[in-house]
């Protein structure tokens, strides 16, 4: 995804060119700084948005945004500068006020620790002048679809469809990150239909599940498929650039986004842009722990873990696809898919104990059946990582150091060995920040 930075004072090139400098990695097809009457800005644009330049010159604002439901956006006009976030948090926006009292804003974290003491994420579906905050989208109930399954389903998949479509511009060639989940693997069987040429990427442990089922899938829908097989020394050797992108020590979160990120190094050798499955889960009750809720609670639930997706798990995918300079797409969450998907009745989301169950539905004849019928498996174990990470801290880090070391001058208490370690690294690139209310970390479920 582009990277955008800025200042709403005239005259701060210089700043801002630091400023874009620190998150480069974004993009590398095009840069741009300029001042304006009352603002500075700067973008550096990936290869798949190009287009976000022109924005700059001709309409005094800068753009992180690639179709519907991805979109960071700020404008300048003559009171100032004008912050908009996306109704999901697919695009990241950044922001806080400067020693003199400026307001600036970045794609990431890093580049406004220097400048700014406090530093506020700019929710979703909300949009601000760097004081007031209002909100133009709200996650909500829907009155449930009145259908039979069979054209729920159907309408479900033509929807899934038209959010590819939307996203593939030249419909020459595209990647998808496959794990052989129902989730990445709907993705990646609807787009075949479209584009000349198909690469899918999978990553794991040898031996490891995601590697087996991503096969099935690349070898039924004709994909050119690509595999990082690593070993345990590599994921141990790659994680201080992973939370160094990441800008989180939240341990579930890291976990998982450490073969998130070497997915991603893989496609970018490839491709400009890639499908994700994120936000299958949360519309369609993909997790164990929602079989335990009564069904009349699961449309609650699932809005409040669908509130919760902008800092962390879709920002292990923008992070993971950003440190590429790759644009990642996530197709489930279309604007139009998630409307769609909130009217679905609860019963049909988990049907007799399988979950997605309606999704399972739309996709029968478009994948294997072993595809069809895989139970949710998180990333990070389903591409063998399990607790490995775990035991290696846990072996690695005393009783008494992490006594010593687990309570955070914000209030926050470190929950595990594992996060302890994250967080070190995370101080060795970021210092001892004492405001991280920026900063999500992942809901723990104990039911």
């Amino acid at each position: 995804m582009s990277g955008i930075a800025g200042i709403d004072q005239p005259g701060k090139q210089a700043t801002v060119k630091r400023m874009l400098e620190k998150i480069s990695h974004r993009g590398n097809a095009g840069k741009e700084v300029r001042g304006m009457k009352n603002a500075t800005f700067g973008i550096v644009c990936a290869d798949a948005q190009v287009d976000s330049l022109v924005q700059i010159r001709q309409k005094n604002e800068v753009a992180d945004g690639y179709g519907a439901g991805h979109l960071a956006l700020v404008k300048a006009n003559k009171d100032g500068i004008i912050l908009k976030r996306d109704h999901l948090g697919v695009a990241p926006l950044y922001y806080g006020e400067s020693e003199e009292g400026a307001i600036c804003f970045a794609s990431e974290v890093k580049a406004l620790i220097s400048l700014c003491s406090e530093i506020k994420s700019l929710p979703p579906g909300c949009k601000s002048d760097g004081e007031r905050l209002e909100t133009y989208f709200q996650l909500k109930k829907r009155e449930p679809l009145d259908k039979k399954v069979e054209f729920i389903a159907e309408e479900l998949k033509e929807l899934i469809k038209s959010s590819i479509e939307k996203r593939i511009e030249q419909k020459e060639e595209i990647g998808s990150w496959l794990s052989g989940g129902l989730d990445s693997s709907t993705l990646a069987a609807l787009t075949s239909l479209y584009v000349r040429k198909l690469y899918t990427f999978a990553t794991g442990l040898d031996g490891s599940p995601d590697l087996e089922y991503a096969r099935e899938v690349a070898n039924y829908i004709g994909s050119e498929h690509h595999e990082v097989v690593v070993e345990f020394s590599d994921l141990l050797s790659v994680l201080p650039d992973v939370i160094f992108h990441l800008e989180s020590f939240d341990a579930l979160l890291v976990r998982s986004s450490i073969m998130n990120f070497l997915v991603a190094e893989k496609a970018s050798e490839y491709v400009y842009a890639v499908l994700s499955g994120e936000g299958g889960d949360e519309l369609f009750a993909g997790y164990h722990y929602l079989k335990n809720l009564k069904q009349e609670e699961l449309p609650d639930e699932l809005i409040d873990i669908m509130k919760r997706l902008h800092n962390t798990a879709l920002q292990r995918v923008d992070r993971s696809a950003s440190a590429h300079g790759t644009v990642a797409h996530v197709c489930f969450l279309d604007p139009d898919v998630v409307n769609y998907a909130l009217r679905i009745p609860p019963e049909m989301k988990l049907h007799e104990n399988v979950e997605k169950w309606i999704l399972r539905v739309a996709m029968d004849g478009e994948l294997p059946e072993k595809i069809l019928n895989r139970k949710k498996a998180k990333f990070w174990k389903g591409a063998g990582v399990k607790n490995l990470m775990l035991h290696y801290a846990d072996k690695t880090i005393t009783d008494d150091d992490f006594r010593l070391e687990r309570n955070l001058k914000n209030g926050w208490i470190i929950n595990s060995k594992e996060e302890l370690m994250y967080y070190r690294i995370f101080k060795e690139h970021f210092g001892k920040l004492e405001d991280l209310s920026w900063m999500g970390r992942t809901k723990v479920v104990t039911s």
